[in-house]
């Protein structure tokens, strides 16, 4: 049985076997509703807007939500049968802490009666699905924005930086924005949601964004509910945001400034392999333009080796930004679990869920 590779993300769970070159066969949202104890459903009006978020800011929060939704992935989405559980790996967001790590493992082996465990971090895994073992992530999740500089295959963590914004943030910003321009239409998150992945895109620079202020193409948008709202510049801030946070009220650099004073704090021996391997991931990044503006930002910044971006490989599966640290992930769990290099029950059974920080690097 191939071993299962999980990545948990503030937004969506992304889960399957190890198999490197396809997606993963099972992406959900990680938010879940819960029901009333009785586990009836028949009061909607009590049970529909109560929801659980298990995962925030990339990190988990409700445990007992994580097992539930765990339990749901790996035994009807993924097939596993009880008494006869597999191995698993997870992806690490970066920075996170211990407690979180051990709790993790502590779940597996006492609740779900793995056979063996893996984890590691994001940055490093979203390297390995594009071929590389040194560069620098920039990963634009829903809850936090990640910069990582990877140099053989460890995260320089002094270096690295997370930012607590990402796409829910600028949904947030997104349903500002459009309740300027519509006044009077009250427009739900999901829905806010579904337009941003819809029309969100990114200005070719600074100026041409400038310019959406007095000229910039509008559309009718039908809401579910048969509204109708106009969107025009709106579309073109959610990107700028990411390049200019004051948008967002925030006193911060754009993101490639981030990623260039990120590297500036690595020895310089190291500058240029960093730089010319970087890696965008997480969903955000997808957005159309994007790419196009972060190629232009970093020509023009200051840095004496400019960032470059690393196409993914054409064998790779599309939309990899997606789900890149998944693929990853799906590549290391090819090697580890065949080597033995992973944290075994009788590891477990032996140290304890600190064993997790030893043999998972």
């Amino acid at each position: 049985m191939e071993a299962v590779v999980v990545d948990a993300g503030s937004k969506l769970l992304k889960a399957g076997p190890a198999i490197p070159d396809q997606a993963p066969s099972m992406i959900s949202p990680t938010q879940m509703k819960r029901m009333p104890e009785d586990g009836s459903a028949n009061d909607s009006s009590l049970s529909e807007d109560i929801t659980v978020d298990p995962v925030v800011r990339g990190f988990i929060r409700d445990w007992d939500a994580m097992e539930d939704l765990l339990h749901h992935v790996l035994y009807t989405g993924l097939g596993w049968e009880i008494g006869n559980e597999g191995q698993i790996l997870f992806t690490d967001p970066l920075c996170t802490p211990k407690a979180v790590r051990e709790q993790l493992v502590q779940l597996m082996f006492e609740t779900f009666n793995i056979s063996g465990f893996y984890a590691s971090e994001q940055a490093v895994l979203s390297l390995y699905a594009v071929g590389r073992i040194s560069g620098c992530t920039v990963d634009i999740g829903h809850g936090k924005i990640d910069i990582a500089p990877v140099i053989e295959g460890a995260v320089h963590h002094i270096a690295s930086r997370r930012f607590e914004i990402g796409g829910i943030d600028l949904t947030n910003l997104l349903a500002q924005e459009l309740g300027k321009s519509n006044l009077g239409i009250n427009i739900s998150m999901p829905d806010v949601e579904k337009i941003k992945e819809q029309y969100s895109c990114c200005a070719e620079d600074e100026l041409a964004y400038e310019k959406t202020e007095n000229s910039c193409q509008t559309e009718k948008h039908t809401l579910p509910d048969g509204q109708v709202i106009t969107i025009g510049r709106e579309r073109y801030t959610v990107g700028e945001a990411l390049f200019q946070p004051s948008i967002l009220g925030l006193e911060a650099h754009g993101i490639v400034e981030q990623l260039v004073r990120c590297i500036s704090t690595v020895s310089s021996d190291n500058h240029r392999q960093l730089l010319e391997n970087t890696v965008l991931c997480g969903g955000t990044t997808s957005m159309p333009g994007f790419e196009e503006r972060f190629q232009k930002e970093a020509g023009l910044c200051s840095s004496a080796v400019r960032p470059a971006l690393v196409k993914p490989p054409e064998y790779m599966p599309e939309n990899l930004t997606m789900y890149s640290a998944w693929v990853g992930g799906a590549i290391l769990a090819k090697v580890v679990f065949p080597q033995n290099q992973h944290v075994t029950k009788a590891d477990y059974d032996e140290t304890g869920p600190s064993v997790v920080h030893r043999k998972c690097f």
